[in-house]
């Protein structure tokens, strides 16, 4: 290496280390191109197309199976996690082990997934063909509630049946699902007679049955359980095309007659000066909802974490049943309840689709009167935990702890997904799946898997 004049040594650029090569530089359009592109595919920068691919979304025919599956599968799930938080108290103070009432309620969603995978893989008309059994066995499970020595009363309330052990069952939950059954298959046969048109088929005897079971729901005193067989009645008539002048003078009975129960009973007269309480009156009452109001606002946005719930110290009652939002509000915060709700919202919105969507008279009168059930029972129990309803004492479906609501509940929605994988252009989308997810594994051709996808569609046919 030669030295330089002041004695450095001068680096010949051969000795130089050698910088990496540079990438091209993309010119400056081709970057505005792929940008472009970009936003054209994924519509931002422009609302109206991303609205419209989310539309396009909406309309595929198995959206609405997705939709059911995964908010269920949701809000099973996080039921399980909350019913374990909100019941570790409850449990210990009872002298039960921490997680008692959280394997309870895994077992019952255990035995739920399969009653659901049942529903989902029996064809409609076997679901239409329990209307009729599964009424039978209610009516007689109702009746023997009140036979003494085999209906068990909880909180106040006779209607349940106890089978031995800590097992017991409570048929007034299942009364809702036989409604929903029954009355579906009862209405889809007076419409291929035509005889919808006349107010008295369509009342007769689809009204007199509901009045049996609710008044052998509300013999056991569980109010709650009778609002919801109301709601499920308005459903199926509101679903059959009943005029309005027909629901005014029913609503009107039926406030009657609910007024006529609250007077009658000084309990339930106390619930309605509940509504709205923020401060607890002197005599103690609105204990429940007063409660039930602190452990929402405790929680905030993001609440205080799972377990560090303090209301479910002794301070709330039925935690882990009734009022298990209010803890998920105060560990999960608003971000929690609002998760909730979205998830019930969305297994609406899919319900509502697939009684929409569907051809068959029975497909549309039980999905809708399904669909009907869960968000009613959801309204009025999130409405009570709010302080906006009267509290009447229902659970949280398939969040709540109870297998006697959960069982039921989780046999609506695999009736649910039967129906939306039954619709024609939902069974061709899952055949083209299934095919392409064979072909994949077996390494045939795209044009091979096409092939047999369509002499599949013609052997349905």
């Amino acid at each position: 290496m030669p030295a330089t004049g002041d004695g450095s040594a001068r680096v010949r650029p051969a000795d130089r280390p050698k910088r990496p090569a540079r990438r091209p530089a993309v010119p400056p359009q081709a970057a505005q191109t792929h940008v472009a592109v970009f936003r054209s595919r994924s519509g931002l920068g422009r609302p109206g197309a991303a609205w419209a691919r989310f539309q396009r979304g909406l309309a595929r025919p198995l959206t609405p199976y997705y939709l059911i599956l995964g908010s269920a599968a949701m809000i099973l799930g996080l039921g399980l996690v909350m019913v374990f938080s909100a019941s570790q108290i409850e449990a210990r103070n009872d002298g039960l082990p921490f997680a008692y009432f959280f394997e309870k309620q895994l077992t019952s969603v255990v035995i739920g997934g399969g009653l659901m995978y049942a529903a989902v893989r029996m064809p409609v008309r076997l679901h239409r063909a329990l209307a009729y059994p599964l009424l039978l066995v209610v009516i007689g499970l109702l009746v023997l509630v009140a036979v003494p020595g085999v209906g068990t009363s909880v909180n106040g309330n006779r209607n349940w049946i106890r089978l031995g052990g800590p097992v017991q069952i409570q048929p007034s939950e299942f009364a809702k699902l036989a409604l929903v059954l029954w009355g579906a298959d009862l209405l889809a046969r007076k419409q291929q007679l035509r005889m919808l048109d006349q107010w008295k088929h369509l009342l007769v005897p689809l009204v007199p049955m509901a009045v049996l079971l609710l008044t052998l729901v509300l013999a056991g005193g569980d109010m709650g359980t009778a609002m919801i067989i109301c709601a499920l009645l308005f459903g199926l008539l509101w679903i059959s095309g009943a005029p309005m002048r027909l629901f005014g003078a029913a609503a009107a009975v039926a406030m009657g007659f609910s007024a006529a129960l609250i007077v009658l009973v000084p309990h339930r007269l106390g619930r309605l000066d509940c509504i709205g309480a923020t401060h607890m009156p002197a005599d103690g009452s609105c204990w429940q909802a007063v409660h039930g109001v602190y452990a929402l606002a405790g929680g905030g946005t993001f609440g205080t974490g799972l377990g560090a719930s303090i209301e479910k110290w002794g301070q709330l009652p039925e935690p882990h049943t009734d009022f298990i939002f209010a803890v998920t509000g105060e560990e999960l915060g608003l971000a929690g309840t609002l998760s909730v709700l979205a998830l019930f919202a969305a297994l609406g919105y899919a319900g509502i689709r697939v009684a929409e969507r569907t051809k068959d008279p029975f497909t549309r009168y039980a999905a809708g009167a399904a669909t009907t059930w869960i968000m009613a029972q959801a309204v009025i129990n999130i409405g009570a935990v709010l302080g906006l309803l009267p509290i009447a004492g229902v659970p949280l479906p398939m969040f709540s702890y109870g297998g006697s609501a959960l069982l039921p509940a989780m046999f609506a929605v695999g009736m649910l997904l039967c129906f939306a994988r039954s619709e024609p252009a939902a069974r061709a989308a899952l055949a083209a799946r299934n095919n392409r997810a064979r072909g994949r594994l077996l390494g045939l051709p795209q044009r091979t898997i096409a092939r047999l996808g369509k002499a599949r569609q013609r052997r349905e046919r």
